[in-house]
């Protein structure tokens, strides 16, 4: 119904795909402005700064756009249209999913997009199948894993109920924060970020690998390939979470 309505008007459509699709490359204007004044940054040259950019924002912009308006359980806590999704016959989250589905989003995906692939075109690799594999690992298990910090977020809002921008601060906040490399960055927030908030494994751990650099908090080497299975563990983490938040939920009775 939302991707009929927003078709309706093609040309509203396109104005605001052109708008979202800026607005994400001013992050990238940045980092460009950034490489006007120096070599590299934290030792990584422009083409593997791109790298890094791209598969985050790629990786971000497909969860952004297909788990996004988890963001909004707040609101619906608040002013009790959540009542309205827990009466009908369909998953709650899958109801939130494609509440007010915003294709504007696809701006993000093609930027992001166009980014990574001019990127791979400047990085001097060779590509072989195992590279491939793993950039496409850091893609699907990229979007997996914003996917899970979108529905922890969305499920801690019951019980906060006005907690949105404590969710962007891991959403969007943890996206830019992967468009740089890890070096730049003191070892304690790497380490919460591998750890705690498993963000290094969207892409700055794989890409370690693929870009053969050493990994600044000396890790086992296969770590680097444990994105998949992080994936799954955070599946299993949002889950749990997204239930004991609907269990907890009590109605406004408005």
């Amino acid at each position: 119904m939302w991707v009929r309505s927003t078709m309706a008007y093609r040309t509203s459509f396109a104005i605001m795909l052109a708008a979202n699709f800026a607005t994400t490359a001013l992050d990238f204007a940045a980092i460009m402005i950034m490489f006007s004044q120096v070599d590299a940054l934290g030792g990584f040259t422009l083409p593997e700064v791109a790298f890094l950019y791209g598969t985050s924002a790629v990786a971000f912009g497909l969860s952004d756009l297909l788990l996004g308006s988890a963001e909004r359980v707040g609101r619906r806590v608040r002013d009790g249209t959540m009542d309205v999704l827990l009466t009908r016959p369909v998953p709650v989250l899958g109801q939130l999913a494609a509440d007010r589905f915003a294709l504007r989003r696809l701006g993000r995906i093609l930027q992001g997009s166009l980014v990574l692939g001019w990127a791979i075109s400047r990085l001097e690799l060779e590509w072989t199948a195992g590279r491939v594999a793993l950039l496409v690992s850091m893609v699907v298990c990229g979007t997996v894993i914003f996917g899970c910090v979108f529905v922890v977020g969305g499920a801690f809002q019951f019980w906060a109920q006005d907690a949105s921008e404590v969710q962007n601060a891991f959403t969007y906040g943890g996206t830019t924060l992967l468009q740089y490399p890890p070096t730049v960055f003191g070892r304690e927030l790497v380490r919460g970020v591998t750890f705690v908030v498993p963000l290094a494994f969207v892409n700055w751990l794989p890409a370690l690998r693929v870009l053969g650099r050493d990994d600044p908090l000396g890790l086992p080497d296969g770590l680097d390939l444990a994105a998949p299975a992080v994936a799954l563990l955070c599946c299993a983490v949002a889950g749990a979470a997204w239930r004991a938040g609907l269990r907890s939920y009590r109605s406004t009775g408005s």
